[in-house]
């Protein structure tokens, strides 16, 4: 069953965030995910979450997400983006 990830970023340093956005395609693919959504426009539908850029990635299952995001080259692009900005990130499986 397919999986998740699904991100809340608060960029700090827009620069060195580019950097991070170009390392994190070919970690993706890599690992069989693909991207959903990359920080297009949100809408508060419900609640009082504002959130900041969100990114939706899909992969073909949990394990394989899990994967992705110890994989060496994801660790990498992880590297890159310490000080960049601030992430909040879960994965979850879908139906």
């Amino acid at each position: 069953m397919a999986a998740y990830i699904i991100a809340d970023v608060r960029v700090t340093d827009p620069v060195a965030y580019e950097v991070y956005k170009s390392l994190t395609p070919d970690a993706i693919a890599k690992n069989g995910g693909r991207f959903l959504s990359r920080g297009g426009e949100t809408a508060v539908l419900e609640g009082d979450w504002q959130p900041n850029r969100v990114v939706i990635l899909e992969f073909p299952d949990m394990a394989t997400a899990k994967t992705f995001y110890d994989s060496p080259e994801y660790l990498k692009a992880r590297e890159a983006r310490r000080d960049a900005a601030d992430f909040k990130m879960i994965v979850v499986e879908g139906l």
